[in-house]
């Protein structure tokens, strides 16, 4: 019974011995083996590895993948004008050198971020400084984020890392600024839109000015043939009228009489005061005529 119970304990102690002796690396880690405070390996190649059993060698995981620093607020930077604006980034980067980057910031992966920001903040600032607004927004942005990524990859090299990429997601001027180019961008506007709309009312001018002379002309030229027609037909009319009455003028003079006399007694209440002797009354005093007797003897 004895026996069996030393077997038993002999097997506990066993296992544990062997599990502290076995660990097994993922492939997104590194793990680091440590023999009494000193780093002894670093091992980057997954699968099951030995070690001697603590205390007298331990192992730590430090993170292999590719991490993200994205800043939840947008830094302030001034550029070469003198102008304040708002740079938002982001930056990818992963451990190169896990014995490094142990080195430098431990298993504290806040303190490593921390540095990084710091450093890209500075690269930032020596970037945009020796640029314009325009030049930082869309002239040399791409130019921008390549010396920046430069200039951190060679620092993030000394703490055992390796930069991605830099990008920048945001940039703007800050909120007084946003408001006077708001409003000179909309006084720019209202300047287009008003010499628009004194050209448009120019060439209007000149359109309606040329439509009223085309109207001038046009009337001008159809009164003048009006005239000429008219004028035409009246010389035509008056040749038959001569023609025509002067085969007889005794009766144009009894006709034109007539015509008169219609429009002498076209109303009731019209009254004359006249010689009863004047020559207006010369067909009404004429037997022959009054008779019907007309002189017609030259009619045809």
């Amino acid at each position: 019974m004895n026996k069996l119970i030393s077997f038993a304990f002999a097997l506990v102690v066993a296992v544990v011995v062997f599990y502290s002796t076995v660990f097994i690396v993922d492939q997104r880690s590194y793990a680091i083996v440590f023999a009494f405070g000193e780093v002894k390996a670093v091992i980057s190649e997954p699968g099951l590895h030995f070690k001697l059993p603590s205390p007298f060698q331990n192992v730590l995981f430090l993170d292999k993948r590719i991490l993200t620093i994205d800043s939840p607020e947008a830094d302030r930077f001034i550029t070469a004008e003198k102008k304040n604006i708002l740079v938002d980034s982001y930056v990818k980067w992963k451990i190169t050198d896990p014995k490094l980057y142990f080195v430098s910031f431990g298993v504290d992966e806040r303190r490593a971020q921390d540095r990084m920001s710091q450093i890209v903040k500075a690269a930032l600032n020596d970037e945009i400084t020796k640029r314009t607004v325009k030049e930082v927004i869309s002239g040399e942005r791409g130019k921008v984020m390549d010396a920046i990524k430069q200039k951190v990859s060679d620092e993030a090299r000394q703490i055992g890392v390796d930069i991605i990429d830099v990008r920048l997601k945001r940039v703007d001027y800050v909120e007084q600024i946003n408001n006077s180019v708001y409003e000179r961008m909309k006084a720019e506007r209202a300047r287009v839109a008003n010499e628009l709309r004194s050209t448009g009312a120019a060439d209007s001018e000149k359109i309606r000015a040329d439509a009223d002379r085309q109207r001038t002309v046009i009337l001008a030229e159809a009164f003048r043939d009006a005239e000429k027609m008219r004028g035409a037909g009246d010389a035509e009319a008056s040749q038959i009228y001569a023609q025509a009455f002067g085969q007889n003028p005794e009766f144009y003079k009894f006709y034109r009489s007539l015509e008169a006399y219609r429009a002498s007694f076209k109303n009731k209440s019209d009254i004359f005061v006249i010689d009863p002797n004047s020559e207006f009354f010369r067909y009404f005093k004429n037997p022959s005529i009054s008779n019907g007797q007309l002189p017609l003897s030259k009619t045809k």
